[in-house]
């Protein structure tokens, strides 16, 4: 087809994960699973932040952005995974396949530069636990995390123009289970070299600018805890890093592995199995790992589960009047 008479497509066709019915079920139900674990966990420790006031802390406003950001892009990706093992045609419309796309790079780059400024977060709060409450202000918070989303919000922009602007004369068939940009570079009938080019050097400068970020941030709170001399403070402030050092190393991990590796090693059916970590396995693993060993989180968890039991308890009055006084 000439390349003049080339209209988008009404709709992309998905490969899915798997075209082997035996495991089509089995699998639905382990990422419906899944799915449910990741909204239930991420939206309740949005929930539990909200509602107990001693959680009212940047660490935990910062916390509570990344939960909500998990629960967002677990929803962009996961439903329409879903219904992949449920139809024989899974189609996508055009429309709704931008859409995807547009949202999963704008919360992916949000996320990736909220866990830099986390990590700042915390240099200021190991570091100058003095100046903290003036550093880390209501107004300086809110800023950084509108900064994360305008940042991704301009590069889903720009990546999602120039995926416009791409025809698909030859081909309509992605092969991945969501709308990922390079999955629909290969299909393009179009030259993608500026785009490939856009998206390797917003991505590169993102990535390292990130990893730059926590890597500094980290290395000054390393030395500062090193001058400690009481072993209880020293792991107290070792373990208040530790959750956000084991998600950004899941994080930045399999990002870099995704699309910074070597092309002779590229290959789209490991993106589809390195694809699934980040977009279903890493939102169910955040607020566990967030929840796992923290302390205060557990004690506000109990709390609020405590006061709402008590608040019902049949005999009411007694228990009542107690929790209030």
């Amino acid at each position: 087809m000439a390349a003049g008479n080339c209209t988008a497509p009404i709709t992309f066709i998905l490969s899915g994960l798997t075209d082997d019915p035996q495991l089509q079920i089995p699998l639905f139900v382990l990422f419906l699973a899944m799915y449910i674990t990741s909204l239930l966990t991420n939206l309740g420790m949005v929930a539990l932040i909200n509602i107990d006031l001693q959680l009212h802390t940047p660490m935990y406003f910062f916390l509570q952005n990344l939960a909500l950001m998990d629960a967002i892009y677990s929803t962009v990706i996961t439903p329409r995974m879903l219904m992949t093992f449920l139809v024989e045609m899974k189609a996508i419309s055009y429309a709704a396949c931008i859409t995807q796309c547009f949202s999963f790079v704008l919360l992916i780059i949000s996320e990736c530069l909220l866990l830099a400024v986390m990590a700042y977060d915390r240099y200021v709060a190991i570091c100058k636990p003095l100046l903290y409450t003036v550093i880390m202000s209501k107004t300086t918070c809110w800023s950084l995390v509108k900064g994360s989303y305008l940042w991704g919000f301009l590069n889903s922009v720009i990546h999602t123009g120039g995926l416009l602007k791409l025809t698909f004369c030859s081909s309509n068939m992605v092969n991945h289970f969501f709308c990922d940009i390079s999955p629909l570079f290969q299909i393009s009938s179009s030259g993608t070299a500026v785009n490939e080019l856009l998206v390797f050097t917003f991505g590169s400068l993102i990535e390292m600018s990130s990893i730059t970020a926590i890597s500094i941030s980290y290395v000054l709170i390393i030395q500062t805890v090193l001058r400690i001399r009481s072993k209880e403070r020293k792991f107290k402030a070792f373990s208040t890093c530790a959750s956000h050092l084991m998600t950004v190393t899941l994080f930045h991990g399999t990002i870099a592995f995704m699309y910074f590796r070597p092309a002779t090693s590229y290959s789209l059916d490991t993106d589809k199995v390195v694809s699934l970590f980040y977009t279903v396995a890493i939102p169910v693993l955040n607020p566990l790992i967030y929840s796992w060993r923290n302390k205060e989180v557990k004690e506000a968890l109990w709390r609020v589960t405590a006061t709402k039991v008590l608040l019902h308890w049949p005999f009411g009055c007694p228990l009542r009047s107690r929790i209030e006084s």
